[in-house]
């Protein structure tokens, strides 16, 4: 089949629906955000569950590989205050789940980096999470 052929069939199959242009130049990690379930948890040991959202769609997002996170008390000034955080089985699909140790009362901040299937950039996020009595 010659070039001409080929761009005229293609042009048709175009028009006709059956062809559609690759969407995966149009993605983008700006479409992607991890949004705490809970903004609130009681000091001490706890779990923080962490949605990914796929913003255009609304939709969760599972399989990401989330290879840093850090959990400090940076929005109240205390950066080098730094508590543990590991991750634990997650209750459903698009939520990743963590067991945190808040030792004060304060804000903490959870810092996360992820890998999403389909995306060649790395999603990087910084979460507020409020500590109370």
């Amino acid at each position: 089949m010659n070039g001409f052929v080929l761009r005229r069939v293609v042009r048709t199959l175009f028009a006709m629906g059956l062809l559609s242009a690759p969407t995966a130049v149009l993605a983008d990690i700006r479409d992607y955000e991890f949004k705490l379930v809970r903004e609130q948890v009681k000091k001490g040991q706890a779990i923080v569950d962490i949605r990914l959202i796929h913003k255009p769609e609304d939709r969760a997002v599972s399989g990401a590989v989330i290879f840093a996170v850090r959990l400090d008390m940076a929005p109240d000034d205390m950066e080098q205050m730094t508590s543990a955080i590991e991750p634990v089985k997650s209750p459903e699909p698009g939520v990743y789940r963590f067991k945190v140790d808040l030792t004060d009362e304060g804000r903490w901040r959870v810092s996360l980096a992820a890998k999403i299937q389909g995306e060649t950039e790395t999603l990087q996020s910084r979460l507020v999470l409020k500590a109370t009595p």
